[in-house]
């Protein structure tokens, strides 16, 4: 088991949170997606070493008013971050919108080794965004759904977000909620507004250069992204790409099926 270490250092002028660990080889780097943080990754860290960061506008990373909360955004600070961290090379991990990782992974195949995507924002074509996402993108009521949002309010949308019965587990919705404040409200609306669906596809227009080894994990029962997408992320990779259809997970498929912590620790331990 990897002892972890949670630092917060400045980065491109603002504080930025990371846990971290050592690996055996290239570190594998976690990126989160929405409403979440790093405490996503924990459990996977303990395993294989790396770094999470909480990207700004989440977890107790930076949430300056004036930031570029947007894919381009995320992607520069991914950037800054491996330079910061010196990192010539990673192992790269994303769920959800830390899909912005792979608008990184585009200018800079050569840094990526391995690249484990799960149920991540489709940068491809024919996605339409879910009933969520409709109502942040609607000026207005997105922001009257943010301002009224609480912890029994994720408890209640979280009850889709799985299959296991019941809600999420109560350490996740407890970490959501505690971050949950303006400055978090503010990148979310920022992210989705700025990326209406044909953006979504223009952003994913160079997934051919990315010709690592993938793995992509996908939970069958996602509300929010269909399954098609993780054969059709495979399809647009150019290296060779195994697919992991899981019919009993959902969008955090991690949740339902632990067992998948361990795959992908597998995958990123190889020699």
């Amino acid at each position: 088991m990897v002892e972890l270490i949670e630092e917060t250092e400045i980065i491109d002028g603002e504080p930025i949170f990371w846990r971290s660990g050592p690996s055996p080889g290239t570190p594998p780097l976690y990126l989160h997606g929405v409403p979440s943080n790093s405490d996503d990754w924990t459990e996977f860290l303990e395993l294989t070493g790396g770094f999470a960061p909480d990207l700004p506008g989440f977890g107790r990373s930076s949430k300056r008013g004036n930031r570029d909360y947007t894919v381009e955004g995320y992607d520069r600070f991914i950037e800054w971050f491996c330079e910061h961290h010196e990192l010539e090379k990673v192992q790269l991990l994303v769920h959800d919108w830390g899909a912005v990782g792979l608008s990184w992974a585009q200018r800079f195949p050569e840094k990526v080794e391995r690249l484990v995507i799960i149920n991540a924002v489709p940068l491809l074509p024919g996605y339409r965004w879910h009933r969520i996402a409709r109502a942040w993108r609607t000026r207005g009521l997105g922001e009257m759904l943010m301002g009224s949002s609480n912890r029994f309010v994720f408890k209640q949308l979280s009850r889709e977000a799985n299959v296991t019965p019941g809600p999420l587990p109560d350490q996740f919705l407890d970490s959501v909620n505690e971050h949950f404040d303006q400055g978090t409200q503010r990148a979310i609306l920022q992210l989705y507004r700025t990326s209406p669906e044909a953006r979504l596809a223009e952003l994913g227009a160079g997934l051919g250069k990315i010709e690592c080894p993938s793995l992509i994990i996908w939970g069958d029962q996602d509300r929010y992204i269909g399954p098609r997408f993780a054969d059709d992320y495979a399809a647009a990779l150019a290296g060779p790409s195994e697919v992991v259809h899981l019919p009993d997970a959902g969008h955090w498929p991690w949740f339902d099926r632990p067992d998948l912590i361990e795959r992908v620790a597998d995958f990123f331990n190889q020699k």
